[in-house]
């Protein structure tokens, strides 16, 4: 790597070049990584590191976002979407509706990805959602079913009366084939407590997490940056993720993202006033590289929160996939903060702009086509 000598005035050199050299950092050297202003340098080793992997290529893939509830009993203070239970704004999508949706969303924009999530809605039995998936699997056989959070499992369960295992093995057989990362903010409790009180813990998550992949069902990882952590607890946060990776490899993707703290509580309260901005961005997406290089295979560009602009600069400091068109998304939107939706002509040409090649993949991150 040319730029290989610049390292040599940087405090964070070794772990640059151990990186390099297929080293993942641990705990302290991830502390070190947070500290360091050398976001710039991390970019350069980040950027390579994907580039070494995966060419200059991006991925997405075409999908929707069907928030199929707003009912929500957890009242986390970062959340702008969630109505408590009879709330003059609550909804909760039918199942013919959920059909409605996929059919025009299938026939206007060729989706091959529905993300299903929404609140934790006590009202909903387990029943709901495995007629939810046996409907889109058997009617849009194409779309594949990225399904409810670790903390909607835990809902479920308590609905049921039943072990979370049990939630995901009939869930599993009814249509669902992977999980996204929600749920998961900051897998440290005492953060977990300022932010979302009710929501479950970080073992929790991590169990939930670990019971799915079990049972086969792979899933994506996330944090939720920006609020009230500190350095230590994200540095935690990566090696937690790591760490139940290297035993179960599961997780096809981390997506890190920032908080949003328009219209939600913690703006309010004036304990988070601004987003944390897109050096911020570029720093995680890189740390995110160079701490999974090698065991978690896609860095998404985090464009839903940070914009398309930070989400180009983002694939080329270690993002390798773009992320999804998000079509109908509801829960960021609700913050104000921007347009969350995209078509793939967008991100087509975004991605061309910088000079990368696009893939279009689908929910496994197979590639259905070059564009």
């Amino acid at each position: 790597m040319s730029q290989l000598t610049q390292f040599h005035h940087s405090d964070i050199e070794d772990i640059l070049e151990n990186s390099i050299s297929g080293k993942r950092p641990g705990l302290e050297d991830c502390k070190r990584l947070l500290e360091s202003d050398d976001v710039h340098l991390m970019g350069l080793v980040a950027g390579y590191l994907a580039r070494k992997e995966f060419g200059k290529k991006a991925s997405f893939v075409n999908n929707m976002i069907l928030n199929y509830t707003n009912v929500c009993i957890t009242d986390c203070k970062f959340c702008a979407f969630y109505r408590p239970p009879g709330h003059e704004e609550s909804y909760t999508v039918s199942i013919d509706q959920v059909e409605s949706r996929l059919k025009a969303a299938s026939e206007m924009f060729d989706i091959t990805q529905v993300m299903f999530q929404g609140g934790h809605n006590p009202y909903l039995k387990i029943e709901y959602f495995e007629d939810a998936f046996r409907l889109i699997r058997k009617k849009f056989p194409k779309v594949g079913v990225h399904a409810l959070s670790a903390s909607e499992i835990d809902m479920i369960s308590k609905v049921e009366h039943t072990s979370t295992k049990e939630v995901l093995s009939r869930l599993k057989d009814a249509g669902m084939q992977s999980m996204p990362g929600a749920g998961a903010e900051i897998l440290v409790d005492d953060v977990k407590k300022k932010i979302s009180p009710k929501k479950i813990s970080s073992d929790t998550w991590l169990r939930i997490m670990e019971e799915a992949h079990s049972l086969g069902i792979p899933a994506s990882a996330t944090m939720m940056y920006g609020h009230v952590e500190t350095y230590d607890d994200i540095a935690e946060h990566f090696v937690k993720i790591a760490k139940l990776q290297e035993k179960t490899h599961g997780f096809m993707a981390f997506i890190p993202w920032s908080f949003e703290p328009n219209n939600t509580l913690m703006q309010k309260e004036e304990t988070v006033k601004y987003s944390a901005g897109g050096t911020q961005l570029l720093k995680m997406i890189a740390i995110s590289r160079i701490m999974y290089g090698g065991l978690i295979p896609h860095i998404q560009s985090s464009w839903l929160t940070n914009g398309v602009a930070m989400a180009q600069m983002a694939l080329q400091y270690g993002a390798d996939d773009f992320g999804g068109t998000l079509l109908g998304e509801e829960v960021v939107s609700c913050t104000g903060s921007r347009s969350t939706e995209l078509t793939s002509s967008r991100i087509i040409q975004a991605v061309k702009q910088i000079g990368y090649q696009v893939e279009e993949r689908d929910n496994f991150y197979n590639i259905v086509r070059t564009c």
